[in-house]
């Protein structure tokens, strides 16, 4: 089936990965590699990160929760002190290449995220630039964990883009960094690309869609 939908993820795609910034975070702390990683992983239907993306705890709910399953994992770390690490620099290869896309498909965006000013570029350095208000106006449809009550990878997150889209799944072709959330996109007869940096994303990108995307960073 012919391409008629680019569906994108956020953070991660369009901005750096915040796993650089946790893992940082773990050195200047003395905290294990990846420490972060590990509790988020951790009964990912129901621990803390899972409760603050579909909205069903408040910050100092996550703040407070985070801290109890961090240290039950070995190392304690408030979910306060997390929350500033997720967002990431704007990828501007990336933004080029959702224009492009807009140009010929449909584009929607499926993002887990929290109800805070913690969400990705929306930090004090991407502020100038206005990432959030220049990315997001692009997309026909923006799908929020936190507005929907449904968070990847559930399926139904999927499938409520392709309604809105009015779309089939395999007409459409996700991107996600994550490969737990490729997974179900996949299983939906979607073409799944995990993001694991600009030149890999853009060759799987414009092999799937016929696009041809451009090799350097555009002019500022």
């Amino acid at each position: 089936m012919a391409v008629e939908a680019v569906i994108w993820d956020f953070g991660g795609v369009f901005t750096t990965s915040p796993f650089e910034a946790f893992n940082r975070y773990e050195v200047e702390v003395g905290a294990p590699r990846d420490h972060i990683r590990k509790v988020n992983a951790t009964n990912p239907d129901t621990n803390a990160w899972a409760l603050f993306e579909r909205n069903e705890i408040d910050t100092q709910g996550f703040d407070e929760l985070f801290l109890k399953e961090s240290t039950a994992l070995g190392y304690p770390i408030r979910g306060a002190d997390v929350l500033p690490l997720i967002s990431g620099m704007v990828r501007p290869r990336m933004v080029e290449a959702l224009k492009l896309c807009k140009q010929h498909f449909k584009v929607g965006c499926i993002t887990n995220n929290m109800v805070t000013h913690h969400s990705p570029g929306s930090d004090a350095p991407q502020r100038p630039r206005g990432a959030m208000g220049e990315i997001m106006p692009l997309f026909d449809h923006v799908i929020e964990s936190s507005k929907a009550g449904v968070r990847k990878p559930d399926p139904r997150i999927y499938q409520m883009m392709c309604e809105a889209l009015s779309v089939e799944p395999a007409a459409c072709v996700y991107l996600d960094d994550l490969g737990v959330n490729c997974k179900p996109a996949a299983q939906l007869g979607m073409r799944a690309i995990k993001v694991v940096d600009v030149d890999q994303t853009l060759a799987e990108l414009a092999e799937a869609t016929g696009l041809a995307f451009p090799a350097t960073e555009p002019a500022q």
